[in-house]
């Protein structure tokens, strides 16, 4: 005996207002993190100090790149774990073990994506590298 035939789900019709829709959410998570975050807000001034020092510093793009996706990786890492947090919260308000649990390795998640920003950022500045000597060169020339 075959098991029973499933019908093909009906896939999804994408459309340029489909797509408009998909960005005003993003926006409206994007300042509903901004709003009720601290974290998140605390992780985005960090980026926004850090970014133009990538961009002015004098390495190579690739390197500038790498150092900007570090810290843009914070900030996913870090709404992710906001929204993991408010979902148990809404599932689960009260204390229990496994929320703890998940709330935890949610939080592992941005410290660890704290921990690779600061190692490419160490890699690509660290003082053997020419960086330091270019950095040395456009404060004598000025």
């Amino acid at each position: 005996m075959s098991p029973p035939a499933h019908p093909e789900p009906e896939l999804k019709r994408r459309s340029f207002k489909n797509f408009l829709s998909s960005v005003r959410y993003s926006i409206e998570g994007f300042f509903a993190a901004l709003k009720h975050e601290p974290s998140f807000r605390e992780d985005l001034i960090f980026a926004v100090l850090l970014v133009p020092l990538a961009i002015v510093l004098p390495v190579n793009a690739v390197s500038t790149a790498l150092m900007i996706a570090s810290l843009i990786l914070i900030l996913i890492v870090e709404l992710l774990n906001s929204a993991i947090e408010w979902v148990i919260d809404y599932i689960r308000p009260e204390i229990h073990p496994l929320a703890k649990r998940i709330k935890d390795m949610a939080s592992a998640a941005v410290f660890l994506s704290y921990i690779n920003c600061i190692v490419v950022w160490v890699i690509l500045l660290w003082p053997d590298n020419k960086v330091w000597h270019r950095i040395g060169e456009m404060l004598l020339t000025r």
